[in-house]
């Protein structure tokens, strides 16, 4: 099982860069994780668009669906060439009905409901979901293979239900949106101290953070997060490759 970062930037990207999304791969099956504003683009440089076997949607803010439209003309373009493909599925909550049937687009991609209630096989993965807090609903998602499982938690302020959802996974992908001074002061998001205290807690093997802000140092984030955790922690590296 592998995971790549495609992007890392929380609400909008900066220039030549994506807002946070990842793909994650296992025996040529190829899922991509959020699709926000630059990852379309981003990804084109490590996978092929039609290669793309699935997509999950954490959320439907901006910054996780901007490009969801251009992914579906890809396809419908392709149509048009003569390179027809089987209908992308893409996964999304149903709590936002407008958006979720956004995901289905003509005969190119077809959008298929998560719960938190409920774990999904998604190619060779086992998917589970738990909400977050945010403000507007949001999964984080644990993908498992066997004993092996990578967890991301989207956008999130501190939840003690994360805590057991990432109990013991290889490797927690975590947002990591604010400074601490911003700790508890803006609504929906997670400073580096609380990304490393969910690691810690959980008793995950390591750390990587993401949605990232765009001002100030990131290398503060980096560091309240090792302050408390202590295993391998990073700021995520757009077309690093982890595997497990």
């Amino acid at each position: 099982m592998k995971i790549t970062p495609i992007g890392i930037w929380g609400g909008y990207p900066k220039a030549n860069s994506a807002t946070s999304s990842f793909f994650i791969e296992h025996e040529g099956f190829h899922c991509l994780i959020d699709c926000g504003s630059g990852v379309l683009s981003s990804l084109q440089n490590y996978l092929p668009l039609d290669k793309l076997d699935a997509v999950v949607i954490s959320l439907y803010h901006a910054d996780h669906i901007a490009d969801v439209g251009s992914l579906q003309y890809s396809r419908l373009i392709n149509f048009y060439l003569g390179k027809p493909a089987p209908a992308l599925p893409i996964y999304g909550h149903i709590q936002d009905q407008e958006n979720f049937d956004k995901l289905s687009y003509k005969e190119q991609t077809v959008g298929v409901a998560i719960s938190e209630d409920a774990v999904t096989q998604i190619g060779p993965f086992d998917v589970s979901f738990c909400r977050t807090i945010h403000p507007v609903y949001c999964l984080a998602m644990k993908f498992s293979i066997g004993d092996h499982s990578i967890v991301l938690t989207a956008d999130t302020e501190w939840r003690d239900e994360l805590v057991d959802f990432a109990r013991g996974a290889d490797l927690l992908i975590s947002e990591a949106n604010l400074y601490e001074e911003h700790v508890g002061k803006a609504p929906g998001h997670m400073g580096g101290s609380e990304a490393g205290t969910l690691a810690k807690q959980a008793g995950v093997k390591s750390l990587i953070l993401t949605h990232l802000p765009l001002h100030g140092n990131i290398e503060e984030i980096l560091d309240a997060a090792r302050i408390v955790f202590n295993g391998p922690t990073e700021l995520a590296v757009v077309g690093k490759t982890y595997e497990l």
